[in-house]
């Protein structure tokens, strides 16, 4: 384990301005809180963020950055406080530290919905202060070298997580490096036979070319500086998953692969760079096709190199990229170059300044735009990811502005970039001056013409034509706000009547004055929210009028349909079974065309009355489409038809009966349903659960807690509701609680 007066070296060695007095307190204070604390290797806990540090003085940061990774989980993991920290090492440390503390640990397999909350959370946090981006990186980073000593069930969902999100958004930020070893590791715990197989392969074409790469750095070298070029040139190997990526992508085998050996030539300035190449292709035929000039045009995470493929020495392909010391330094260490030198001096604690003109930052405000727009965290997280894992091609507007794509964009990408009001209005494009499909892929140069008009809409089809994240966010948008008007304006004809019928005064200012009543935000959503159901016409007029007496509507079920008998149960429910389910000896009492009052009339292997059940763990209600199942002994259990318990009666076709419902408008009853609800583990939720149920007139039977945790808990409800209007509307508010995470309905 690193020493003290070890790390201190570490940053004075690039930062002699360093604050070594906070950096020795840190370690003392993290030291101290960690105490005893083991990780799954059965090393002091301490150890793990001191390595973090550690991985962070190599990417060269200021002082206060290396004390936060110190600091990073001692208010999560000990009884350390943001308040104590605060007093003892300054508001923008504990600000810093609180920030990383917020993001729980993510679950990609078992909790998609909780693991897009803390995603949020993290790229909120980082746009605030990028240097938290940095601290979580390089924490991922040893969590990841040291993965082997975890449990193995966790292993795959910790690689996959790093898999979809840490080492694209490494990439994105332009750390390479940090990317390329983060995808090695995930690739190697995900897929370990063919991060085997093509390691196998490494090994031995690297014995094959034992002198290649050293012939090729003296060939190239030589040749610049007989022409006065200083220049230096090094080679790599390409890494497993990047290998595995490639072939996967291009469908090639191993030996089809261009460019396993790449070279890097740096030189001092933009100029010399164009010299290089010039040199390189006057002295060696070109791969066609294989020309990228990332100088004039750099990516968006501010990468910039000459990439080049040759036919060299011995008749091998190689790959050359050009670059210049600074945009060395910017393709290793991306954002967290920024914090190394601003005009030729040290950024210190200037680096979330010094990434304001960062392109890469630009790109996590813009992405974090989208948290503003409404989207559930679910979708968010897919826009985001569609975002993170695609390449880049550049596309200008007809007045030569540049616009960045992701691989496989269409005009109707091309159209929300510029703007999302351009997008919205599309109806058309021209591409390179010919009008073109909106679906047409783009490429690299082409020019991008969009023909608009003011009375376009989205249609909800262009989300699956779209590939951009922010123009399937934006195409969403749109749709629901479409529907949303169209439900306000039904939903206002629905309350105009209902008003009009009660022969009481209606407006929106009286609409207004009840919308605190209603829990609604506007006159809008309640309107919309009385058209899609949600809110019953009843309840708008008693609550803007609290004078008015209303009479409960019985409710009706569908009309008997000639050729079915009716079949009485006690508690004054019918169901309705076609003749041919009648027992064929007690099938005359139905000649007369009359059905038998009094007692039911008698099922197939069954005579007298017939019991009537409704299944276990979540019932039915009006409404639902409903089958019998026939237990002899027992009689018959109703199931609504989307209940996974049916499939236990797959192979016994002869217990399935085809009943309807028949409802006796006179006497309504109340029939159960069981809902799963995750709300806040907060004081108030239960409350506001009941609440929502109450005011709607539904009848709580049972509650059950499930499952309880840190910050949220799981219930089960049995309830009693009219119908599955009733039903739905409950839902459906319950779903607005900002304290309820999910509702579901249960049906077996």
């Amino acid at each position: 384990m690193m020493r003290q007066y070890e790390l201190v070296e570490r940053v004075t060695r690039y930062n002699p301005d360093a604050d070594e007095a906070l950096l020795n307190k840190a370690y003392v204070y993290a030291m101290q809180k960690h105490g005893t604390q083991t990780r799954a290797s059965g090393d002091p806990y301490f150890s793990h963020p001191l390595e973090v540090a550690a991985i962070l003085t190599d990417l060269r940061l200021d002082d206060a950055t290396i004390a936060v990774a110190l600091l990073h989980d001692t208010i999560e993991d000990t009884d350390a406080t943001r308040a104590e920290i605060d007093s003892l090492f300054g508001e923008e440390i504990g600000k810093l530290v609180e920030g990383l503390t917020k993001i729980k640990r993510l679950d990609l397999v078992s909790q998609k919905a909780k693991q897009a909350e803390n995603f949020r959370k993290l790229l909120l946090a980082i746009a605030d202060d990028v240097r938290v981006l940095l601290v979580k990186l390089a924490d991922r980073l040893h969590n990841m070298r040291t993965l082997h000593h975890m449990p193995e069930h966790k292993r795959g969902r910790i690689a996959e997580e790093t898999m979809e999100i840490y080492a694209p958004l490494a990439g994105r930020m332009g750390m390479h490096d940090m990317r390329e070893e983060l995808e090695d590791i995930a690739f190697h715990t995900l897929n370990p036979e063919a991060y085997e197989t093509i390691t196998d392969r490494l090994v031995d074409l690297r014995e094959r070319n034992r002198d290649l790469i050293l012939d090729i750095e003296t060939t190239l070298t030589e040749r610049l500086s007989e022409r006065g070029m200083a220049a230096l040139v090094k080679g790599r190997e390409k890494r497993p998953y990047s290998i595995f990526r490639k072939m996967q992508r291009k469908a090639i085998g191993f030996e089809q692969l261009s460019d396993i050996y790449g070279f890097r030539v740096t030189v001092g300035t933009v100029e010399a760079c164009y010299r290089v190449l010039g040199v390189i292709h006057t002295t060696w035929p070109t791969v066609p096709g294989r020309f990228k000039d990332y100088i004039s045009t750099p990516k968006q995470n501010d990468y910039k190199s000459i990439h080049t493929t040759i036919v060299g020495p011995s008749r091998q392909r190689v790959e050359l990229q050009i670059r210049t010391i600074s945009m060395d330094r910017v393709a290793e260490y991306g954002i967290a170059a920024h914090a190394l030198y601003k005009d030729g001096e040290f950024g210190g604690r200037n680096i979330a300044r010094h990434t304001e003109d960062c392109r890469a930052f630009e790109w996590l405000r813009r992405t974090t735009e989208l948290l503003a727009q409404g989207d559930t965290p679910e979708e968010f997280l897919e826009n985001t990811k569609l975002e993170l894992f695609h390449d880049q091609v550049f596309c200008f507007s007809p007045k030569g502005r540049l616009i960045a794509l992701p691989r496989g964009a269409t005009p109707i990408d091309f159209a929300y970039a510029v703007h999302t009001g351009i997008g919205n209005t599309c109806v058309g494009c021209k591409i390179n001056g010919k009008i073109m499909p909106l679906v047409t892929e783009l490429h690299n140069g082409d020019e991008v013409e969009i023909i608009r008009s003011p009375a376009q809409t989205p249609p909800p089809a262009w989300e699956a034509i779209a590939v951009t994240g922010k123009a399937r966010a934006a195409i969403r948008r749109a749709t629901r706000e479409s529907v949303r008007k169209q439900y306000g304006a039904l939903g206002e004809h629905i309350l105009k009547r209902a008003f009009a019928r009660a022969e009481k005064a209606y407006s929106e200012d009286l609409l207004e004055a009840i919308l605190d009543l209603l829990h609604q935000a506007s006159v809008a959503d309640l309107l919309a929210a009385v058209g899609r159901g949600d809110l019953s016409a009843q309840l708008v007029l008693k609550s803007a009028h609290p004078d008015y007496q209303d009479e409960r509507v019985a409710i009706s079920g569908p009309p008997l349909e000639e050729g079915w008998f009716g079949l009485k149960q006690g508690h004054g429910l019918k169901f309705r079974i076609p003749p041919g389910e009648l027992d064929a000896d007690k099938a005359a009492a139905g000649e007369s065309g009359e059905p038998e009052e009094g007692p039911a009339l008698p099922i197939r292997g069954l005579s007298g009355d017939i019991p009537v059940t409704f299944a276990p763990d979540g019932g039915a209600v009006p409404g639902d489409r409903i089958v019998g199942i026939l237990t002899p002994s027992e009689g018959l259990t109703i199931y609504p038809i989307q209940s996974p318990s049916l499939k236990e009666f797959d192979d016994q076709t002869e217990r399935w009966v085809d009943v309807r419902w028949d409802i006796d408008v006179n006497n309504p009853e109340r029939f159960p349903a069981r809902l799963d609800i995750s709300a806040a583990n907060e004081p108030g939720s239960l409350a506001t659960i009941a609440q929502v149920i109450g005011e709607n007139s539904g009848n709580i039977d049972n509650v059950k807690m499930m499952q309880r945790a840190s910050d949220f808990h799981q219930m089960i409800i049995d309830l009693e509701v009219w119908d599955l209007k009733h039903l739905n509307r409950i839902i459906n508010q319950l779903r607005t609680k900002p304290n309820v995470s999910s509702v579901s309905r249960v049906n077996g």
